[in-house]
């Protein structure tokens, strides 16, 4: 999920490293307990006397995991999966569960560090941030970063150190 201690270069030093806010786990969540619920209702409701019991709970069964595996786990490891990470010299961003895909942008090149949060994600403590840079990609909108104020702060104050020729302030 995060850069490695090893991947870091010299003098180079990790500042904040966070997945994905919570809210993204909201509805999974609520899926996990409705299928577990319907999985349950659905067994409770099978006849025992019934000649295809035995077939159906085991078809209930598995369409209860197919269920859970895609509206609930995989879901999960996205999140988990997901990793972003603000060094002194870099901000990373880290996805994938089977393919890693990273892209690291170096502060020296962030020319624009801004946030959006609607009502409920100034409730949560999230947001949207927006880092402009001067490279190919130009702008990366990252969704739902949470404590994107302290982030944000972070940020540019590692672009003005950056700008400046200091780092970690000195």
């Amino acid at each position: 999920m995060t850069l490695p201690d090893h991947r870091l270069t010299q003098g180079e030093r990790r500042v904040r490293s966070f997945n994905p806010h919570w809210k993204r786990l909201v509805v999974p969540f609520i899926a996990l307990v409705l299928i577990a619920a319907a999985g349950g209702a659905a067994l409770y409701f099978i006849p025992a006397d019934w000649e295809f019991a035995f077939h159906a709970r085991i078809a209930a069964g598995v369409i209860c995991l197919a269920l859970l595996m895609i509206w609930s786990f995989v879901p999960y490891l996205q999140w988990k999966n997901t990793g972003y990470v603000l060094t002194t010299h870099r901000f990373s961003i880290s996805t994938g569960v089977l393919n890693k895909s990273t892209d690291e942008i170096p502060i020296a090149k962030v020319n624009t560090v801004s946030s959006d949060q609607t009502f409920p994600e100034r409730l949560l403590g999230c947001g949207t941030l927006t880092v402009e840079s001067a490279s190919d990609r130009g702008e990366i909108v990252l969704r739902d970063i949470p404590r994107i104020q302290d982030v944000r702060t972070e940020l540019f104050r590692l672009v003005e150190d950056a700008a400046d020729g200091e780092i970690d302030g000195r």
